[in-house]
């Protein structure tokens, strides 16, 4: 019987170092040509496989394989798909396994968040059903850092170096300016429910008195009252304020600082404007004179900054990945666990996907401060090993150097096309 393939697609948003994951997927299986015949990737994640728009990896160079480790975003293609229940669109498995049939397709690993790791629990549900058993492993990648059974997510270290730099950068340019000009800075992080990259940010206080000074948790009902008495008390004593809102801000009853009324293709609402929407009610209730920036993609894609942390973290994942499958595991996720000694460690251990899907994991209380506002000593032990250490890319004529992929096709073997 001829050695299976093996199927890897990027899901949600990209990070800094998920293509270090990838990496370590391919490298990893390269070495057990024995095993594992061909490592096809999906061409824009899942919707590659339902479309049979498979790239060939063994078309690229060992050299261009190593490259991804140090290089950002996605480099065969992500995508916002949520396979619907088999009840809702049968017809999406059935192509999937055919997909996976025509190409002597054995392995599925499936790289992203929540969201991933249920496409990924039900295929290797489903597929065992309709015939054509798949290994389906899960490898975590968010930098929401929101996936349960790991200490912390890849891409997330990264992401969390990337705000804690940015703010201390921007709040050293305000504070220059401010008994002139700008008295209030706003930077909006990511985080839709979980306030774990604006909690990073804290990190660029080290002595009292250092931004940010405030930092919105979408753990933390917003208490407008408060909120500005917080940024006035903070001008008064500082003569400027520096703040730090996730995304994911809201009120008590739960509505959004920043709803724009819309909704992604996961189903989730649509949110971006927290920080204007700061910014005006400030410069409306205080008068204050401010700036605000949306760090947005260029907080993911960072990889100039990247913590060498994760992208070792993001290469082990991936790489384990693929032993584990070689196991014979079936439905997992290699998570990080945190050693208990007072020097930083990690290993990686297995968890079942079923307690993994659709489970978010909030910030604890215990690392946001009483008042709301900031971190605690015990939220700042958690974060500062998680930024830790420098991976810089190469760099040519001072620009950095990443990969480029040949993203060789896979000849398609199914006659009838599938639409999207």
């Amino acid at each position: 019987m001829a050695k299976k393939n093996a199927f890897y697609a990027q899901s949600g948003g990209v990070t800094a170092v998920i293509n270090a994951s990838a990496c370590g997927v391919i490298e990893t299986a390269r070495k057990h040509k024995k095993d594992i015949g061909k490592v096809y990737a999906g061409h824009n994640g899942i919707i590659g496989a339902l479309r049979e728009e498979l790239i060939d990896t063994s078309k690229e160079t060992a050299k261009t394989i190593a490259a991804l480790r140090h290089t950002p975003s996605g480099a065969f293609g992500s995508c916002r798909y949520k396979l619907k229940s088999l009840e809702e669109n049968r017809a999406e498995y059935e192509r999937l396994i055919e997909v996976f049939k025509a190409h002597n397709i054995g392995y599925f690993f499936y790289n992203g968040g929540g969201d991933s790791a249920d496409t990924c629990l039900k295929i290797s549900q489903l597929s065992e059903t309709m015939g054509y058993p798949i290994q389906a492993i899960h490898v975590p990648k968010t930098v929401d850092n929101d996936l349960p059974f790991t200490d912390n997510c890849p891409g997330f270290g990264s992401v969390a170096k990337y705000v804690s730099v940015s703010i201390k950068e921007a709040a050293l340019d305000v504070a220059s300016m401010c008994d002139s000009s700008t008295k209030v800075f706003i930077l909006e992080v990511m985080g839709r429910h979980a306030g774990w990259i604006a909690g990073a940010s804290g990190l660029a206080a080290q002595e009292e008195g250092d931004a940010p000074h405030i930092i919105l948790f979408p753990e933390i009902a917003f208490d407008k009252a408060k909120f500005l008495k917080k940024v006035k008390a903070t001008v008064k004593k500082h003569g400027y304020c520096a703040i730090v809102a996730s995304e994911g801000a809201q009120y008590k009853d739960g509505r959004f600082l920043a709803d724009s009324g819309q909704v992604d293709a996961f189903g989730h609402t649509q949110l971006g404007g927290v920080a204007p929407t700061l910014a005006t009610m400030i410069k409306d209730e205080l008068g204050y004179k401010y700036h605000w920036a949306v760090a947005d993609y260029l907080q993911r894609a960072a990889r100039h900054i990247a913590s060498a942390t994760d992208v070792e973290q993001a290469y082990a994942v991936g790489q384990a990945a693929v032993e584990m499958a070689l196991a014979g595991k079936n439905a997992v996720m290699p998570g990080i666990v945190r050693g208990k000694g007072k020097r930083y460690s990690w290993t990686i251990q297995e968890s079942p996907l079923e307690k993994i899907a659709n489970v978010e994991k909030m910030m604890p209380r215990d690392y946001i401060s009483r008042d709301g506002f900031s971190i605690t000593e015990k939220g700042r032990a958690y974060f500062e090993p998680l930024i830790q250490g420098e991976d810089y890319p190469p760099y040519k004529n001072g620009i950095p150097q990443y990969a480029r992929l040949k993203k060789v096709m896979v000849p398609k073997q199914l006659k009838i096309p599938f639409k999207v």
